[in-house]
């Protein structure tokens, strides 16, 4: 399935370039894009943190799904135990059984599933990391829950695996090896590319947390790290919002990034104050401007277009939220990136390559403030 674009029409800003004045060229395609939004069960979270219990009562997802798709959602995201809780302890007849159940569950409620990520990072026998822990049995683990996760994303549906490779990385820069885990990292990825050979598997990079020092911590590592597989065309990215400000990045230049090699099949909106914690934050709740600028590199090359991907909101609700709020941030969130959309497909691109052509960036800063000031 793939996204729906209904064609606006065709604005060519074109400027020849001269050497000698290094004149800016600048060429636009306008178009209407009918993007589809995603989330997760474990976006409706209880409350916990590290510091204090829940504050909120469990929910099922037979609870979630019909809130997601009041909320305006089409797809949802999973890890493999949000599919099959206590995946461990079944067998794989029974782990297959379980998906089917939630894929009919899906269909009810006229959503679909996005991707499914094997949540190695709970696991006791994944504290030393999953494919680069020091412990043979504890590799093999690793691997054998990633290819059941395989499983349930064909039985669901879908041919996106997303890794967040929470704790591959290291406490002490002693304890391991970098050129070795990147070779069993990429053995893994190997063994999961041979499983179905239609998958493919995007990596969510992160700076750091719950690890000290992730060994895939941007983009540009996990891009890089493709190479290594047997198939590099088949190992993309998602990109997460919050995961860009903690490396100290702009999240619209790693989107465009992304999308300048073709390989964005996902991406995590949200926001993030500064270099602290991973906080989750609603999308645009910290910077408008930062948001804006996504919305836009997204709007402009036709994110999803092709593809059918997806825009996710992985945003938490604040701790304080009662079970009736459980769901704003995340709806919230798809107002703003419209009302952004808005923006963008507003915005004076004539002017503005304009202003660029003359160097004056002071007044294109101002335009953009007006712009977004504007009501």
């Amino acid at each position: 399935m793939s996204c729906i674009i209904e064609w606006d029409e065709t604005l060519s800003l074109t400027k020849r370039r001269d050497p000698s004045s290094l004149a800016f060229s600048f060429t636009q395609t306008c178009m209407k894009i009918k993007f589809r939004f995603s989330i997760g069960p474990w976006n409706i979270s209880e409350g916990r943190d590290p510091y204090g219990p829940e504050t909120r009562p469990v929910r099922d997802l037979a609870w979630k799904l019909p809130l997601f798709k009041k909320g305006g959602f089409d797809a949802v995201m999973f890890h493999d135990d949000d599919v099959v809780p206590e995946i461990d302890s079944k067998s794989a007849a029974r782990v297959l059984e379980e998906a089917a159940q939630v894929r009919r569950q899906l269909e009810d409620e006229g959503l679909f599933a996005e991707m499914v990520a094997p949540r190695l990072w709970f696991s006791e026998r994944t504290i030393d990391g999953g494919f680069t822990s020091n412990r043979a049995q504890d590799r093999e683990y690793a691997i054998e829950r990633s290819l059941r996760t395989i499983d349930i994303a064909n039985t669901l549906g879908t041919k996106l695996i997303v890794l967040w490779l929470a704790r591959e990385g290291t406490y002490l820069r002693e304890s391991k090896s970098c050129v070795r885990s990147m070779e069993l990292l990429a053995q893994a990825v190997n063994k999961m590319l041979d499983h179905d050979p239609e998958i493919r598997i995007a990596i969510e990079p992160k700076p750091n947390e719950p690890v000290d020092v992730a060994y895939l911590p941007t983009l540009g590592h996990a891009l890089a790290f493709a190479h290594l597989t047997r198939d590099p065309a088949r190992v993309g990215a998602v990109v997460e919002s919050a995961h860009c400000v903690l490396a100290g990045l702009d999240p619209a230049d790693e989107l465009e990034f992304a999308l300048a090699q073709k390989k964005l099949w996902s991406v995590h909106l949200n926001d993030q104050n500064g270099l602290k914690f991973d906080q989750d934050k609603p999308f645009g709740s910290v910077s408008l401007r930062s948001a804006f600028n996504q919305v836009r590199v997204l709007d402009q090359h036709a994110y999803g277009a092709k593809d059918g991907a997806c825009i996710a909101f992985d945003a938490h609700s604040f701790r304080t939220s009662s079970i009736n709020h459980a769901l704003d941030h995340a709806t919230n969130s798809r107002k703003t990136f419209l009302r952004l959309l808005e923006k963008v497909r507003s915005f004076d691109e004539a002017g503005a390559a304009a202003l660029i052509a003359d160097r004056d960036y002071q007044a294109l800063d101002q335009m953009v403030l007006n712009h977004l000031l504007a009501s």
